[in-house]
């Protein structure tokens, strides 16, 4: 138990991987645990300002295009199936010498198959936390479709043979029929005994918070307006289009709405970085959850962390996936189903599409009871515990 090691091997794209394991990390830590980091891209560069050792793992990822869409065919070209292998390769011999330089009691992977391999080959328990067993290539060209069935095939038997591999997969999202990761959990039934549905992790409930009124007076926000909070998550490429595209919309309606928007960019920590009155652009806040408890409406991505908090808080969402993101697609689609969302595209945002969808996510009484009784359903799990449960089983 206390005093034991835990070996984190954390996916770098963006923040939503790194920001649910940094509160099992910070929980195993005050308990007496001896904790060891391994990420990249961005995700390390926010791991760098905490307290925990970490070192830069070689890093994976796909192309994007100017507008922050997956870009299918340049990644085929760039890494291409040959150099993303070797990509792999380096990955897992870091993370096989990283772990016999720590020598961990047990390993944590999320998302990362080249932990989990390394875990196995030095005989070193292993959990894995996913939200995306189904993995589905984005195409759009008939040209390319054959293609991607075949690359479908070959990285579900690849790299779900190698997450099989885990003593453990833990799945952060709600029972049905709330899970909101629903099209990309179809999970191989060989696989189905090692899988356990925990529940999203976040370490900040509602009930942790003051009230409402409470947290606007102490963000500096009015009761005048309704409060949109826009925090903008993703790997930079993919978020600044959106960011752009936004913005002269936001000063638009920032006569009628109070707006905060945050830009994902933990270099700009706390900086207000633009301010039009109504209408503010912050860097990075370490006022999330404050935030999100006060808004009335949240405006997004559609990352699996992001609308697994809307849905606990009760706030409706207007829902802009990352183009041609094929598991940000299905989230929103999700959200849509359920009836708590409202779904708009990148590349068709306007001025009077977005008005009319924040209208209505603002006044709909169906919705707001629908929100609520999602609330309640979610206020039931808890995922963080549950986590710490199953990594502490290991100990």
């Amino acid at each position: 138990m206390g005093g034991s090691k835990v070996y984190f091997g954390i996916c770098g794209i963006g923040y939503g991987h790194i920001g649910r394991c940094l509160p099992i990390a910070d929980s195993l830590a005050r308990d007496g645990f001896d904790i060891f980091v391994s990420t990249y891209g961005e995700a390390f560069k926010f791991l760098e300002r905490c307290k925990f050792r970490c070192r830069a793992a070689p890093p994976m990822g796909f192309q994007v295009k100017p507008d922050g869409s997956v870009d299918f065919k340049l990644t085929m070209v760039n890494p291409g199936p040959f150099l993303a292998f070797v990509k792999f390769v380096k990955q897992l011999g870091f993370e096989y010498a990283m772990m016999q330089l720590f020598q961990p009691d047990v390993v944590v992977s999320d998302t990362r198959a080249s932990t989990v391999l390394s875990s196995r080959i030095l005989d070193i328990p292993c959990i894995t936390i996913l939200n995306q067993f189904k993995i589905v290539t984005p195409v759009k060209r008939p040209i390319f479709k054959k293609l991607a069935i075949l690359l479908d095939t070959g990285s579900i038997a690849f790299i779900g043979a190698i997450w099989s591999l885990s003593d453990l997969i833990l799945i952060p999202d709600y029972p049905y029929p709330y899970t909101i990761s629903l099209g990309n959990l179809e999970i191989p039934e060989i696989y189905a005994d090692s899988v356990k549905l925990v529940g999203p992790i976040m370490d900040v409930k509602p009930d942790d918070l003051p009230g409402v009124e409470e947290l606007r007076d102490i963000l500096g926000v009015g009761l005048c307006k309704p409060l949109i909070f826009a925090p903008i998550s993703g790997p930079r490429k993919e978020r600044l289009p959106l960011v752009e595209r936004l913005k002269p919309i936001f000063m638009k309606l920032s006569g009628y709405y109070d707006i905060v928007m945050c830009i994902g960019d933990s270099e700009y920590s706390g900086r207000l970085l633009e301010d039009y009155g109504g209408f503010k652009v912050y860097g990075w806040t370490d006022k999330y959850y404050e935030y999100l408890k006060a808004c009335d409406i949240l405006v997004c991505r559609a990352g699996h962390g992001t609308l697994s908090k809307a849905i606990l808080y009760g706030k409706p969402s207007l829902i802009i996936p990352t183009p041609n993101h094929t598991e940000q697609m299905g989230n929103a689609r999700r959200m849509e189903e359920m009836g708590l969302s409202v779904v708009l595209a990148q590349e068709l945002l306007d001025i009077d599409k977005v008005a009319s969808a924040l209208r209505y996510l603002y006044k709909d009484k169906g919705l707001e009871e629908r929100l609520s009784e999602a609330s309640k359903f979610a206020s039931m799990y808890d995922g963080l515990k549950a986590t710490l449960e199953c990594i502490k089983h290991f100990t």
